[in-house]
């Protein structure tokens, strides 16, 4: 009977210790701080998609408003609103470059802006529609002139002035005419006449005149002249 006391209280857990109570007690105080902040959150959450709902509404009823701008706002809330312009049939987009900054432009369906205009919204300008139509005109004119332009081909740049007037000052009209004058090739330049080509004397006279000269290399006497 003593022994299967001594095992049955050898198998109970021991009494926590005062440091095990004051780890627990911190754990439990922990543990309800954090339900009660996630409860507050999505309290908030629940607020502030109410207070948009309302926003998104009057803006939908005010037919003199095409497009809102909300101030900067947390993911979160972003998410939040992005959601309730969806559910109301809305256009939205974000813009900004750092998370702080960055805020929601909503606008309704049949005033979708244009990709010129979130251009200008992405790069923190404030968008002027008669400013775009002017810029749109002048590039529609200069890509007209281009295609003008290509359908023409080269142009053809001629002098203003001659140049035998511009310097007429310095080598006189008489000089700049004669230097200005057209040259033409001399055609018979390197040419020999076919009259000095064609040999006249006769067969005998050209055999007498081979003969004569080799009997001169032979004996070393001057060539006759020849008639």
């Amino acid at each position: 009977m003593a022994d299967l006391l001594g095992s049955i209280l050898s198998s109970m857990e021991k009494p926590p210790s005062l440091g095990d109570q004051e780890s627990r007690r911190k754990a439990r105080e922990q543990a309800a701080r954090l339900k009660k902040l996630q409860e507050q959150e999505k309290q908030q959450k629940v607020e502030f998609r109410k207070r948009m709902e309302k926003e998104v509404s009057d803006f939908i009823q005010d037919s003199g408003q095409i497009k809102k701008k909300f101030q900067p706002m947390n993911k979160i809330e972003r998410s939040i609103l992005h959601d309730v312009v969806e559910v109301a049939g809305l256009t939205s987009f974000s813009f900004g470059e750092d998370d702080e900054c960055r805020y929601v432009m909503i606008f309704k369906k049949e005033f979708a802006p244009s990709d010129e205009e979130l251009d200008s919204y992405r790069r923190g300008e404030e968008w002027d529609p008669q400013k775009a139509e002017e810029k749109r005109k002048l590039k529609e004119l200069a890509q007209r002139q281009e295609e003008e332009e290509a359908q023409q081909g080269p142009v053809v740049v001629s002098p203003t002035s001659d140049y035998k007037d511009k310097y007429s000052h310095l080598i006189g009209k008489g000089a700049a005419k004669d230097a200005a004058h057209m040259l033409q090739a001399n055609k018979t330049y390197g040419c020999v006449p076919v009259a000095n080509k064609r040999d006249t004397r006769s067969i005998e006279e050209a055999m007498n005149e081979i003969r004569a000269k080799k009997r001169l290399r032979q004996s070393g006497e001057e060539l006759p002249p020849t008639s």
